[in-house]
């Protein structure tokens, strides 16, 4: 098991990307953290997990003190804080981007990267004591190669990217490798709000442009996740990490 004894906070980890995250890990030996705002899709999935190594912690990743208040009890429950995963994310729906309003702007920075600073803010001193973690930041190939209609959203995991690769070379020196994975559209809730809608034709469209013939699953992203948060990438640090069946070539 490539995580025995491991502890592991999953942002977002009650559905999609994130819950897959959260099954791998506890396939692979750690106690895996649950932080979400989703209570009940949380405690539906650690019923189905049937294990005592999952525990869910209520937090809005959005607000410092929600945040801070999250952390302040994990570090009263556990001794490390061994592998950070930023999953929780969100978008707007594609339009022109002059039609998004500041609503849904803001939002989508809030979740998307105010989010990742307060985890860093109040779990990095955590690691930096130990001398040693992972984190790991689920991005989007819409970093890399950007639809249309989702400005504000590529931008967001634009930032995404470029803070690991910030805070990989900031944290190296304390034993800290920091890395991105980059999906892309994938079989998730979020799945239609990307999509503007979920049809036959819509997917048609959407899986014609990955060159591999599918969406990427939760699977997909946890056995990712589960690579670099290991050993097995020991000498791996700020890198964008593409699973996107050749999206991105």
């Amino acid at each position: 098991m490539k995580l025995m004894d491991k502890t592991a906070v999953v942002t977002g980890g009650a559905s999609g990307f994130g819950a897959g995250i959260v099954t791998r890990f506890l396939a692979e030996g750690a106690r895996v953290v649950i932080v979400d705002l989703n209570e009940a899709g949380a405690n539906a999935l650690i019923d189905s997990l049937g294990t005592d190594r999952v525990h869910f912690e209520y937090a809005n990743l959005t607000d410092s003190g929600s945040v801070s208040e999250t952390f302040a009890k994990l570090r009263s429950r556990w001794d490390s804080l061994d592998i950070l995963v930023n999953n929780a994310g969100t978008t707007h729906l594609p339009m022109q981007m002059e039609d998004v309003t500041e609503e849904d702007f803001d939002k989508v920075f809030a979740v998307n990267a105010k989010s990742v600073f307060y985890t860093s803010k109040y779990g990095v001193p955590w690691m930096k004591k130990a001398g040693a973690g992972a984190i790991v930041n689920i991005a989007s190939t819409a970093a890399l190669s950007p639809r249309a209609n989702l400005t504000w959203y590529n931008a967001s995991k634009g930032w995404m990217v470029t803070a690991t690769k910030s805070m990989a070379i900031e944290l190296a020196p304390a034993g800290i490798r920091v890395n991105a994975i980059c999906p892309v559209a994938g079989e998730t809730p979020l799945l239609a709000s990307f999509m503007g809608g979920d049809t036959p034709t819509v997917r048609e469209k959407f899986i014609a442009s990955i060159p591999l013939g599918r969406f990427s699953t939760p699977e997909d992203i946890a056995a990712t996740a589960l690579y670099l948060s290991s050993d097995d990438a020991a000498m791996i640090t700020g890198v964008a990490l593409e699973v996107d069946g050749g999206r991105c070539i």
